[in-house]
């Protein structure tokens, strides 16, 4: 830890963003208005894309991708955004690298000053990637609670015609907010689920540990673990949910170590293991999370979800449902699971944008549900299939697979029982879902 106390929020500032300057960001010190934000995302699009816009298009593409709904804009930094261009051709661009997030441009400005209709908001430190701001770091001095920096952020949030829904800010993923020796996290939301009060906490507001569960305070601990680029990148990648009723989920650290853990040991079939969560602790959620990321490999054809009872099968099925909408089929019949289970045949898909123009740009398709979704895995960022089942019905049906398992003893801190293992895919035994 640098032997370094500043009192102030403007020394913490300036020390926080000379410690992301050793990370590897760049720090852009002249962008401090709304038409410089735009600007400078505007050169990162056209690098990214090898394209370059009139005044027209940039206009037109704006006013498609800005939205004042956080779910729509989030779904719109994760595909390919229409540009329609002055000579009528229409054209698909992603605005990041989502394929390999360490190639995307990794800036930090501060100092931001947004004015609109009926506001005029400053943002302490804001990182950007590829031009868009995707992280917002509200500073308070020492001594100050980081819940007044929470309340801050509420407040800008509810204020009519802000920023966050008329800029490229719609775009923002994360808040931090820090007095550099506490540290929290939380994910952006519709204004709606940001309830919050200083003396009594509503929003969920999470602290970093490691895989030991020890917690991480100090703003630039903090930093060195979440915020290096490739971190960062994989985090909002990899471990955001966007869940079909419209909101955001960023999943705690333990949660984070399970799954990767879990894609670890079955990607090198390196044994049969455990993950031990508690209740309430979201084994649903990691689950789930775990089976989106295995979709990916191609040696993993299907993923089988056991319960052992069939009450949970029902809770289980409308808890995967609310992540992403019709992702798990129910299983009742063990006749109808052996066909599932054999079946090799590749799902139908039709997909959600135009094809691919380019180069490293995955496809993104979503499964037909007039179609078997648990035959094969749709190979898509919003998209997965999985088979729920009872225990009783699918044990004597998973030896028939190639067997592909879990890993030998693995554990994320502080987890309780998920225990998963793979026929040619995974299997997880979870005990009763969070409410």
């Amino acid at each position: 830890m640098e032997k370094y106390h500043p009192q102030k929020e403007s020394q913490i500032e300036q020390h926080f963003i000379r410690h992301l300057e050793g990370l590897g960001y760049k720090y852009c010190k002249d962008i401090k208005n709304r038409a410089s934000l735009e600007a400078n995302f505007r050169n990162k699009f056209e690098a990214l894309n090898n394209v370059r816009l009139t005044d027209g298009e940039f206009e037109r593409l704006m006013e498609n991708i800005v939205s004042s709904d956080v779910y729509k804009a989030s779904k719109t930094l994760r595909d390919k955004v229409e540009v329609v261009h002055d000579d009528g051709t229409t054209r698909f661009y992603p605005l990041v690298n989502l394929q390999n997030w360490c190639k995307n441009d990794y800036e930090v400005i501060n100092q931001l000053r947004i004015n609109t209709h009926s506001s005029y908001h400053r943002y302490d430190v804001i990182i950007l990637i590829n031009g868009l701001p995707l992280v917002q770091v509200e500073l308070k001095a020492h001594g100050v609670s980081p819940r007044v920096a929470i309340k801050q952020i509420v407040d800008y949030k509810n204020d009519r015609a802000n920023g966050y829904e008329h800029t490229l800010l719609a775009f923002m993923q994360l808040f931090i907010v820090s007095n550099e020796a506490d540290t929290f996290y939380f994910a952006n939301n519709p204004k709606e689920a940001l309830t919050f009060d200083e003396k009594e906490q509503f929003l969920p507001v999470c602290r970093w540990a490691d895989e030991q569960n020890k917690k991480i305070s100090h703003l630039h601990e903090f930093a060195r673990e979440v915020l290096y680029k490739c971190a960062l990148g994989e985090l909002i990648s990899r471990y955001m949910v966007l869940v079909e009723t419209e909101k955001l989920i960023i999943m705690r650290p333990y949660q984070i170590y399970a799954v990767k853990k879990m894609v670890e040991c079955i990607e090198n079939n390196s044994g049969n293991g455990y993950i031990w969560h508690t209740t309430g602790s979201g084994k649903t959620l990691t689950s789930f999370k775990a089976a989106t990321l295995l979709k990916d490999n191609p040696h993993i054809a299907k993923c089988l979800f056991v319960v052992d009872r069939k009450d949970l099968d029902k809770q289980t099925r409308e808890e995967f449902n609310k992540f992403q909408k019709d992702c798990v089929e129910e299983n009742t019949n063990t006749g109808e699971l052996v066909r599932r289970m054999l079946s090799r045949r590749t799902t139908r898909t039709r997909s959600s944008s135009p094809p691919s123009r380019s180069s490293g740009w995955p496809s993104t398709k979503r499964a037909d549900t007039s179609t078997d979704a648990c035959a094969n895995w749709p190979i898509s960022a919003s998209s997965s299939s999985s088979t729920s089942a009872t225990a009783r019905s699918s044990g004597s049906i998973t030896g028939r697979s190639n067997p592909s398992s879990l890993g030998r003893n693995s554990s994320a801190s502080p987890a309780h029982p998920s225990s998963p293992r793979t026929p040619h895919g995974a299997r997880s035994k979870a005990e009763k879902p969070r409410p």
